[in-house]
């Protein structure tokens, strides 16, 4: 499967018009059997590549999920990370914040959250709600006890933005790299969505009429998502834009990208010393006096 990367990655200080980047693709597959056949082969390869990952134990990976309402993010995260040792996984996802997360600054809950080396780090929304929500809900900054003078919105935008590519650049420089992936859904297809939400009582328990309201502000949504690709999406933190109208093709090309990410690590499992081989060839020597 070869991805054109040039087409959903998001270049350094681009202007985004999300409008013009389509939300619906030829997929890459031609049949349900086929689908089927190429993720479980993704997911296998992913499986393999997360093995080494834990063994060399030098890097970190860090992916981000962000997208409106009912664009799939739980399904990828489940069916792309199904073959996955939960040892080496952790899946996070960020709610409305406690009261000890707004006593803190806007990246605190977030950071307690990344994951170790050696693993891989599964951010189910992120700290990049602090620019999207809180941007088209500005009134949010008020809970937030942000003072007078920082909550301007001419200043406190620019200083989130640059504070998180600050945060993203230490990250990379300490061997966690970040992969950032927009699920670009049309606001036709999450009305069907939200149909069949309504219609299925088995998922009666997914609909909000929070997610309703948040329609109504679909046009700042997307202003706000265009403004934060062009100002943090970087070489070392790439946003992709990935067409979420079909399921199906928007995880097949997550976990494609997932999984040339891991690869473009050149990672490999340790190996073992001449002292090691030694203490291990001595206790192989005892294991089988043992069944003598």
């Amino acid at each position: 499967m070869q991805i054109d990367y040039d087409v959903i990655r998001i270049q350094d200080g681009e202007q985004v018009n999300l409008a013009q980047r389509p939300t619906l693709v030829d997929p890459v597959y031609r049949s349900k059997k086929e689908y089927k056949e190429m993720l479980a082969d993704h997911v296998e390869q992913l499986s393999k590549l997360q093995e080494v990952h834990y063994a060399d134990n030098r890097y970190a990976l860090l992916l981000i999920f962000q997208a409106m309402d009912a664009a799939g993010k739980d399904g990828i995260i489940r069916h792309v990370m199904s073959g996955v040792n939960p040892q080496g996984c952790q899946v996070f996802s960020f709610k409305h914040p406690s009261a000890e997360e707004l006593d803190h600054d806007f990246l605190w809950r977030s950071n307690r959250c990344l994951p170790e080396r050696g693993r891989i780090g599964i951010f189910n929304r992120s700290y990049y709600e602090e620019v999207l929500i809180v941007r088209v809900h500005p009134e949010i900054l008020t809970m937030q006890d942000v003072p007078d003078g920082l909550r301007n919105k001419n200043k406190v935008w620019k200083n989130r933005y640059q504070s998180i590519t600050a945060l993203e650049k230490h990250l990379y420089c300490n061997g966690t790299r970040v992969v950032k992936f927009f699920l670009h859904l049309s606001k036709e297809e999450q009305r069907k969505r939200f149909l069949a939400r309504i219609d299925a009582p088995e998922k009666n328990w997914k609909f909000s009429v929070a997610d309703i309201e948040e329609r109504k502000y679909w046009k700042q949504y997307m202003e706000a998502y265009e403004e934060c690709f062009r100002a943090t999406s970087t070489k070392r933190a790439p946003w992709y834009v990935v067409p979420a109208d079909d399921k199906q093709n928007a995880r097949l090309i997550v976990s494609q990208i997932i999984v040339d990410t891991l690869a473009d690590l050149d990672l490999s499992s340790p190996e073992a010393s001449k002292e090691r081989l030694k203490e291990l060839s001595d206790i192989r020597r005892k294991l089988m006096e043992e069944s003598e």
